[in-house]
Parts: C-alpha cells; structure tokens; sequence
C-alpha cells in the first residue's frame, strides 16, 4: 500500500516552496517513485529526480521497514502547477525495459496550484514622533478577510478587514523600533510583506567599565540592537578613530565579531600598556555607530590589600589591649599590699586588746 500524507490539494504562491510526503509498505520494501502531470492538455506524466528543474526539486526517500519519501520545491512557478504522483512498488522486474511488472505500482496523488503573487508596496514614514507602516497589494488578488502585523514571533495589530491596504501606527523614533515587520493578508494562501524599519548602528558596550587583574584576559564587548545587522565592527584604543585600528591575532589582541556583536580579548593584562579607553566602530548599509569601553586594569597584589588590612586592625587591637593590661596590673597588685597590711593592722590591735583584758 502507498499514500501521500499531505494535504491532497495545495495553494502556493510563486516564489515559495511546497514539500509532499508518501509512504509505503510492502514486503519487500517497495520503492518509491515521483511522478508530475501539468495542466496542459497535451502534457503527461514524467519523472520527477533529485535535482530537477534547475536543481529546484529535492527528494529524500528512506527505506527502513517500510518506504517513505520527501519531495521537496523551491522557488515555484506558474509552471509547477499539475498533479504530483506517489508510485510504490516492490516487483523485481519494477524498472525492467521490456519486462512488464507482475505487480501494478500503487499510486497516490497530490493537487498544487501555484497562484501568481501580487506585488505589495511597503513604506515607512516618520512624523513628529511617530511612525507609520503601510502595506498597499496590487491587483489581482485573493480575497481578503483580515489583516496581521508582525514582528517576529509577536502579533501586533489584527482586523477583519477586507482592504488591500493595511497600515500599522508605532509611538517612537525609529532608532527605538528598527527591524524587520510583516503585513500578513489573510487570503488563500496568505499573502505577506515586509517593512524594514533601517537605522544607522546603535551601539552598546556590554559594560560601559570593565576591570581586570594584571596577567589575565580582559574582555570587552559591544553589542548592535538595531536593524540592520552590523557589516564591519572595528576596534581602536583610547578612542583614536584617526590611528590604525587593532588588528585581530596582533601582538596580544584578538577580536571575535558575530553579526551584532563584537568582543576583543586582551592576553596577559598590563597596567601601564592596556588601561585606557577603548572605541567599538561598527558600519552597516545605513551608516555608522560606535561606543566606548573602559578598561581598568588591578595589581596581582589587589585581592591581599582587605586581607592585610584585617591583619593591621587586629595586630593594632591586641597591641591596644596589651598596653592597657600591662598598665593595670601594677595597680592591683598595690591595693592588694595596702588591704594586706590593714588586715595586719586590724590582727595587732585585737591581740593587744586582748592581752589587756587577760592582765
């Protein structure tokens, strides 16, 4: 037996992709076949192999207990529209040239039609604090039930209605709210376009100071939160923009810059060669931006300052105490001689009261 497991009939625009899948299961494992049928009335069927059309079409097959298979097309048009066919079969004389198959091959098949795409025409416009997105699609056109604002993953804006123009209002400047939105029509299949909100880089250090012991690595990073994605990030120190520019694998510097962000690692910290000011100058389609980085670099011997000075605090209390022990013993051992000798006293008196009273 063999199926397709998509949906049997399936509306694409040009330029977009579609993916069918087919299964089959036999013993022996059958194998499977794609076959395509287009609309005009004298064209039949032809095989369909991976890489056709221009290395358009690509087709995955698997065959591990039972069959299955991937069609996949990129980048349709008009022209990939027709009938897809699933063939599965496991005779042994199944491709043989003039050998008839005992067993028929078993056949699945899958509708695409390839709509051609309106044109949408997107803009942004900026006043007073505001900015204003709009979406114009251009005859013909499906028929529309609705609208969508997008930015990425999150919805912004929906409505049901039935216009081919669509707007979307944003409070701001578009330093604040660069990026990529999407006008999503929903027609069958939905229509979408896209507004690129552009603005020069606006870059951001990680920190803007950053501390490091003598003899380690000091990092510093600047980031770029806007669209879009930084080109080129340079590196300079102590802001000199004019002088040359570090270069990454130079001396103890080494630079590693990933679309909107960028790092540079300082090997073996000097106090006197790497503490300053460092400028991050970043480039993208719409201009420039920078940023600067502090770098504060700390002796060895930083981290044993609070310890020594515990060990001063405590030598300084117990010389303190020391002093003031020393200074009161002589003072008690005076008061004990004088109560010792008025107890001697006291003792000499009473013995000679009663020596009178017995004369």
């Amino acid at each position: 037996a063999g199926f397709i497991k998509s949906p049997l009939s399936q509306k694409r625009l040009t330029q977009d992709s579609v993916e069918l899948y087919c299964e089959a299961i036999g013993n022996p494992i059958p194998e499977i076949q794609w076959w395509f049928e287009g609309n005009e009335p004298n064209e039949t069927y032809a095989q369909l192999w991976d890489g056709a059309r221009q290395d358009r079409v690509k087709i995955n097959a698997t065959y591990n207990l039972h069959s299955t298979s991937t069609i996949y097309i990129a980048n349709l048009t008009s022209d990939d529209s027709g009938t897809y066919e699933c063939r599965a079969s496991n005779d042994p004389d199944r491709n043989h040239l003039s050998k008839s198959p005992k067993i028929k091959w078993i056949r699945s098949q899958a509708n695409v039609f390839v709509i051609e795409r309106p044109d949408i025409k997107a803009h942004v416009r900026e006043d007073g604090g505001r900015l204003t997105l709009t979406c114009n699609m251009t005859a013909p056109y499906p028929a529309i039930q609705g609208h969508e604002w997008t930015r990425g993953d999150k919805t912004l804006q929906t409505d049901t209605d039935s216009s081919a123009f669509t707007s979307y209002v944003i409070e701001g400047k578009m330093e604040e709210h660069s990026g990529v939105y999407e006008c999503v029509y929903k027609t069958s299949p939905e229509i979408k376009g896209q507004v690129n909100i552009s603005v020069p880089p606006q870059v951001m250090p990680y920190k803007k100071s950053e501390h490091g012991n003598e003899g380690d690595t000091g990092v510093l990073t600047c980031k770029n939160p806007s669209f879009p994605p930084v080109s080129l990030w340079v590196w300079y120190k102590n802001g000199q923009e004019v002088g040359a520019p570090i270069v990454n694998g130079s001396g103890r510097y080494i630079i590693k810059s990933s679309g909107n962000k960028t790092e540079l690692r300082i090997l073996k910290l000097n106090i006197e060669e790497d503490a300053g000011d460092y400028h991050c100058n970043a480039t993208n389609a719409q201009g420039l931006g920078g940023a600067t980085v502090n770098l504060r670099v700390r002796s060895r011997l930083a981290a044993l300052w609070p310890f020594l000075g515990i060990v001063a605090e405590v030598l300084v209390l117990v010389t303190i105490i020391f002093i003031y022990e020393k200074r009161r013993k002589p003072d008690e051992v005076l008061d004990g001689k004088r109560c010792q000798g008025k107890s001697n006293a006291t003792n000499h008196k009473d013995k000679n009261v009663r020596q009178r009273n017995a004369n």
